[in-house]
């Protein structure tokens, strides 16, 4: 039996899946002021909620039982509308800055027990010797077995400077080892590049504040050490972050003020054009335009787009923006088809309200909700093909458009999907196995079907791809635009 291993940073603990927005709901409450009460709803409510104060077999706490009403209200509309108490949103804020207290580990769970998938170099984790493989076993005087990897995230994470014991179990090493480590203001750098030759290789894991920013960074770098003919941009796995995230990346690609996406929804602010502007992307005007200084040859030289079911929300805006454009060709597998727009609005509490407000169109009008970006190439992860992932549309109660455009949400999950992820979880990256290879190496089959595209502007004989829409047949030479 395959061993499923959910990859997670200390940075996030619940992975942020979608293009977060936040709108200006100052008029929202005197808009909606002549909407009735639905009054006999309300008296039930209230019996509900007596009969469970007075019965129920031990005592509530009022603060308990009105959380968990908001939070049932909201998470029954859609799979990705959620009430979030005052420390989940602070771990929403965390895993968006880029910046946490902590260790500097990326780990899964395996057997029980939380397995360390990777140390991030030059961190506590990494300076104390920590290796990929590792099993931490307890965790100061708690053991790990039972534990929740989300539990086990929260007690190796916190106030830098602070102190934290692990104890672990390596393969050919007889005793447990005992390591105690200070934890560090850690910034995890969600983009990576190399470059094979004159191609530039960029992975993308996750859109953060700091995403457009590093990306400018590494491509500056890159052309620094030579020419570059081709560009790979790997969003696989990638499940989303910030919208304006997205739109910098896009923008990296993009002439000027070209369209990126559109947002369609109820209220006016949520229906609206992004384009490839500083007021678009920057969080505020006193913000550093990152995008004035890249090489300009970005906008132009051959790219392709790595995607597959992980890749979600703003991927699927990056992926769909250039491929609208005719910008780069897209190598993969069908993305996993968020395509809904996540607001959130802080309460008085210190809680928030994360509240799907719009869908997002690609620059061509495209809905991506419940159907995902489709490649120019299909490219299997392996000869006999992918792992069969969970996507948007086999989520219960996804959004999807009918044929009138007729928002609407299915009640029921699709047949024949197995979960794969935690209940309630919803994003794409918990419910894919692992990669059997390292993402941009040698036996990466996606990868090196692009490169030598990119090279030889041909498909590799060895790959079943079958072009989706109107692009050439394998085999047949196709430079990009």
């Amino acid at each position: 039996m395959r061993r499923w291993i959910s990859r997670i940073s200390l940075l996030v603990v619940g992975i942020v899946g979608g293009a977060l927005l936040t709108f200006n709901f100052s008029a929202l409450a005197e808009r909606n002021a002549t909407s009735a009460l639905p009054l006999e709803d309300l008296r039930a409510f209230a019996e509900v909620y007596d009969a469970v104060k007075k019965a129920y077999v031990e005592p509530v706490e009022d603060q308990k039982l009105i959380s968990e009403a908001i939070r049932g209200m909201v998470s029954g509309l859609d799979p990705h509308s959620a009430y979030l108490d005052p420390e989940e949103y602070q771990e929403l804020q965390v895993g968006t800055q880029g910046e946490f207290g902590g260790l500097g580990i990326e780990v899964g769970m395996e057997d029980g027990f939380v397995k360390v998938v990777s140390p991030i170099e030059d961190t506590p984790a990494f300076r104390a010797g920590i290796k990929t493989g590792d099993l931490i076993v307890k965790i100061d005087e708690t053991p790990v077995k039972g534990m929740s990897l989300r539990d086990a995230v929260k007690r190796m994470r916190g106030k830098p400077g602070t102190k934290v014991t692990l104890t672990i179990v390596r393969e050919q090493v007889d005793k447990p080892i005992v390591l105690t480590i200070t934890r560090e203001v850690i910034t995890v750098r969600s983009v990576r590049s190399t470059r094979d030759d004159t191609i530039a290789y960029v992975r993308i894991t996750q859109f953060q504040e700091n995403t457009g920013p590093m990306l400018v960074e590494h491509l500056s770098k890159l052309r620094q050490e030579g020419a570059v003919d081709g560009l790979i941009l790997d969003l696989r796995n990638d499940p989303g972050g910030l919208l304006n995230a997205a739109i910098g990346v896009s923008g990296a690609f993009l002439p000027e003020d070209a369209v990126v996406v559109r947002t369609e929804g109820r209220l006016p602010d949520s229906r609206r054009e992004y384009r490839v502007r500083p007021s678009d992307y920057l969080r505020g005007p006193r913000e550093r335009d990152y995008l004035a200084n890249l090489p300009t040859e970005y906008r132009t030289l051959p790219m392709v787009v790595l995607i597959n079911a992980g890749s979600a929300s703003a991927s699927e805006i990056v992926a769909g923006a250039l491929q609208d454009h005719g910008r780069a060709k897209i190598f993969g597998t069908r993305s996993f088809g968020k395509g809904s727009v996540q607001t959130i609005l802080p309460l008085n509490n210190g809680a928030a309200l994360k509240l799907t407000t719009a869908l997002y169109y690609t620059p061509n009008g495209r809905s991506i909700q419940a159907k995902g970006i489709e490649p120019d190439f299909v490219v299997e992860e392996t000869e006999n093909g992918s792992v069969r992932a969970l996507r948007e549309a086999d989520l219960q109660q996804h959004l999807e458009l009918d044929r009138d455009g007729v928002r609407r949400a299915p009640a029921g999950r699709s047949e024949g999907v197995g979960t794969g992820a935690d209940e309630g979880s919803t994003s794409p990256e918990e419910s894919s196995l692992p990669p059997r290879f390292e993402f941009g190496s040698s036996e990466d089959r996606q990868y090196q079907a692009a490169l030598k595209w990119l090279r030889e502007g041909v498909v590799p004989a060895s790959v079943s791809a079958e072009p989706s829409g109107a692009v050439s047949k394998q085999g047949e030479k196709a430079p990009l635009k």
